[in-house]
């Protein structure tokens, strides 16, 4: 008993699932066989309108092949799912075994969130997906989607778009050859090379993977990413872009190249404020600036570069170097702006121009805003200059001072000038290199000359006091000045040393402070800068001098002025 009704809801369920799969002729206006020209068909005629598993189908003419459960469909073909997609075209072959349809001849499909035409589409009804071989179009409230090839699942809203890829809005042009493309969200996931061009600005963003935002114009990108922005370009591993703000951050071997200005910005770490035309850079920052084909690279922790091309200010912090192949330096913060030409190192600057050390609290460089090449020095605070004599590594010519202002020609250094508290030692050698005297001297101000990289004269412009000596009587204590430190093993030989760990610089202020006055006692209430004390006369009450509130103002202002000036003077 139990197995007979099993057998007979089976098939009842069979015969249910059967009539699911048939093709249902709702309505025709002629119908007929012709089994010579169309074996196996009916024929229907005028008004058809035929149905298969929720959807509905009208069309003007139908060839229903009722033991394969098939049928064409021509002219003016209608689909209708549901109440989601509705599809036209000139042609429909639908096998209701599989449940795939293929239509074509001005092929327009509908569902709620986009319109795609196209000439040929291929339907899966089963799993819902549609194929295109042969150029589609698509169009949501934001974007109009062109490809090649490519697929929409009707569930998802997802398009896969692949071969000739172009997505534009208003704002954006996006060209890509594969990409994935949300309807509902407006999300663009790109892959292989890809374009985002501003059809306002003109700026442009180049990624071989990323994603983009095409609703909110923000953007992630993760593959061989550039940001091109006017005369200026960005490139990095990867790159977040937040275009409405401005902000752009990126990671790993990140290049800030300015053409106009051949200027070049590198680090691992970078965050872009557009708006403000300025940039922040960590994790092996360096700055490039390209003169006459010689380069200035700038190395620091933290590097910052603000403002437009033609008044662009560059400022570093901790560890900062310096190298060019004829110039060297070293400092804990740095600060240049293009506009002046100046550059200012502070906290233990140090530069190495050829054979020649010079420190100071500070030092300013120069440049010839013209031909951008350095033109001047100045070293204020504690001016020293050293360099190594030519022969003798034991031995250095060293100048001191207060102040010192240098001048290049042709990138060398070739004239100084020590102003206040000035002091020299030189080893004067002959023609043929032979050490003869070692002169040391105080003067005020000193001039003196550099000639192959070598100070040849030292002139003194005030009053000096010194002697020169054979090189045996001159004392061994004396061989070097007060603040003597030479700082070789500091210097970047080439580029790749601007990177090398270093110790962290002492960050001393640049200007010692006045020291704090001594506040008045009790037991020196006489003093020229102290007030006169009153004195008891017979017409003075006892009260009043008890009570300085009292007296206070019994006494004349004229008198407390008389009084205040003579104890001043």
């Amino acid at each position: 008993m139990k197995k007979a009704l099993l057998y007979f809801l089976l098939g009842i369920s069979l015969n249910v699932s059967s009539q699911q799969r048939k093709i249902k002729i709702l309505k025709s206006e002629i119908s007929y066989t012709d089994e010579d020209t169309y074996p196996g068909a009916t024929i229907l005629l005028g008004k058809v309108k035929m149905s298969h598993a929720g959807a509905i189908l009208n069309c003007h003419r139908a060839f229903y092949y009722k033991d394969d459960n098939f049928f064409k469909a021509i002219g003016k073909v209608r689909i209708n799912q549901g109440d989601t997609i509705h599809q036209t075209s000139d042609y429909v072959d639908y096998d209701a075994n599989s449940k795939q349809a293929i239509s074509w001849g001005n092929v327009i499909l509908k569902d709620p969130k986009m319109t795609l035409t196209t000439d040929t589409l291929y339907f899966n009804r089963e799993q819902q997906q549609l194929f295109y071989q042969d150029h589609a179009t698509i169009k949501d409230e934001t974007n109009t989607l062109k490809s090649k090839n490519g697929n929409y699942n009707l569930e998802s809203k997802k398009f896969t778009a692949t071969t000739r890829v172009n997505i534009t809005n208003p704002d954006n042009v996006i060209t890509s050859n594969y990409l994935d493309y949300f309807t509902d969200s407006g999300h663009a996931y790109l892959y292989g090379a890809s374009t985002i061009t501003s059809l306002k600005d003109k700026n442009k963003i180049y990624t071989e993977r990323g994603f983009y935002n095409t609703k909110t114009d923000i953007s992630y990108f993760v593959k061989n990413t550039t940001l091109y922005l006017d005369e200026r370009t960005i490139e990095g591993d990867s790159l977040y872009y937040d275009k409405p703000r401005g902000f752009a951050s990126a990671t790993n071997h990140i290049r800030l190249k300015d053409t106009a200005q051949n200027f070049v910005a590198q680090g691992n770490y970078a965050e872009y404020f557009q708006k403000l035309d300025s940039i922040f850079l960590i994790k092996k920052a360096v700055a490039i600036s390209v003169v006459e084909l010689d380069s200035m690279f700038i190395h620091g922790d933290t590097l910052l570069v603000t403002g437009p091309k033609n008044k662009r200010i560059i400022r570093g912090y901790r560890g900062v170097k310096i190298f060019k192949t004829d110039l060297q330096g070293k400092c804990d913060s740095l600060h240049t702006d293009q506009a002046s030409g100046i550059t200012k190192m502070y906290y233990s600057p140090v530069l190495w121009s050829d054979g020649s050390q010079i420190t100071g609290d500070s030092i300013q460089l120069l440049n010839n805003k013209e031909t951008e090449k350095l033109d001047s020095l100045k070293v204020l605070g504690n001016s020293f200059i050293i360099q190594k004599d030519s022969l003798d590594p034991n031995n250095f010519n060293q100048i001191k001072g207060k102040n010192m202002y240098g001048k290049f020609i042709e990138n060398q250094l070739k004239t100084l000038l020590v102003k206040g508290n000035g002091e020299a030692i030189n080893y004067n050698r002959n023609n043929e290199g032979i050490l003869e005297t070692i002169t040391k001297q105080f003067c005020s101000n000193i001039e003196f000359g550099l000639e192959n990289n070598e100070i040849h004269e030292i002139k003194c412009l005030m009053q000096s006091d010194g002697n020169t000596f054979p090189p045996s009587q001159f004392p061994e204590n004396d061989r070097k000045l007060k603040g003597f430190i030479w700082r070789e093993e500091e210097r970047p030989k080439r580029k790749e040393d601007i990177f090398k760990e270093a110790p962290p610089t002492v960050r001393t202020p640049l200007f010692k402070p006045e020291p704090p006055q001594p506040k008045p006692t009790r037991a020196n209430t006489t003093s020229p800068s102290s007030p006169p004390q009153p004195q008891r006369t017979n017409s003075t009450p006892k009260s009043d001098l008890n009570n300085p509130r009292e007296f206070a103002p019994k006494i004349k202002k004229e008198t407390l002025k008389k009084n205040e000036k003579k104890s001043n003077s």
